[in-house]
């Protein structure tokens, strides 16, 4: 006797990377270059307003540009190197308590299974198949019990290259418009309000925002730095005046 079965439907969505690799740094990268650079470029121009000094503009954003990209760089990598440092000693603890202990350690894994919901005899077996290999059974207790997968790591070179190049693009926007020949900060702050609006909008991509909000959300915080900075930069230079 034969049971006909409805068809399983085929899973049609897939889920980015959001836990790690290039796309954090390059994103957060980007914006920080083009808030950051902005609001420098407006502090130093509102200082600066009555002299309508731009080559102190563009020293300005150019320093800021390169102090930024390296500086984040540098950042990046440090902080994502003692993450996967951190994580990797974890891991190498696991090894260690798996060789020493796999008994307890294969009911640790069970009794995890049976907290989820699963049926106890069957937790158990499972647990004892992962355990038939060493570096299988630490895989799972680290995603289990850590949250991290040994063999996919954040790579500290790709947080520092994707911060420096990110930070880099996002901070010369602003101070393009003084490189081609213009003389006030309005081209460069419209330049940066698109660009933000745009990053913005992508990165809802990965959100449940939407790109309209992201996008305006993002606009509107340039806008108030570079405001604020510009501000304090035309107090400044009126007092140094």
């Amino acid at each position: 006797m034969t049971t006909d079965l409805p068809p399983v439907p085929a899973i049609e969505h897939e889920h980015p990377d959001v836990t790690g690799g290039w796309l954090r740094p390059a994103v957060f990268g980007a914006m920080d270059g083009l808030v950051s650079n902005v609001a420098l470029i407006a502090g130093v121009a509102g200082g600066t307003r009555d002299a309508v000094d731009t080559r102190a503009v563009v020293l300005a954003g150019l320093a800021g540009l390169a102090a930024g990209a390296f500086s984040m760089a540098a950042g990046e990598y440090t902080s994502v190197a003692s993450q996967s440092e951190a994580a990797a000693r974890e891991v190498d603890k696991e090894r260690a308590e798996i060789l020493r202990n796999p008994v307890g350690e294969t009911r640790e894994l069970a009794a995890m299974y049976v907290k989820k919901g699963i049926d106890a005899h069957l937790a158990q077996e499972v647990a004892r198949q992962v355990h038939l290999d060493v570096d299988n059974a630490v895989i799972v207790h680290a995603r289990e019990e850590l949250g991290v997968d040994p063999r996919d790591l954040p790579s500290p070179r790709v947080a520092a290259v994707s911060s420096f190049l990110s930070f880099g693009i996002g901070a010369l926007l602003p101070v393009l418009p003084y490189l081609l020949g213009a003389a006030s900060l309005l081209p460069a702050l419209v330049i940066t309000l698109i660009a933000l609006f745009g990053c913005g909008a992508v990165v809802t991509q990965v959100t449940n925002r939407s790109w309209l909000y992201g996008g305006t959300r993002q606009m509107l915080l340039g806008a108030v730095a570079a405001g604020l900075t510009y501000a304090v930069g035309a107090a400044v230079g009126a007092n140094l005046g």
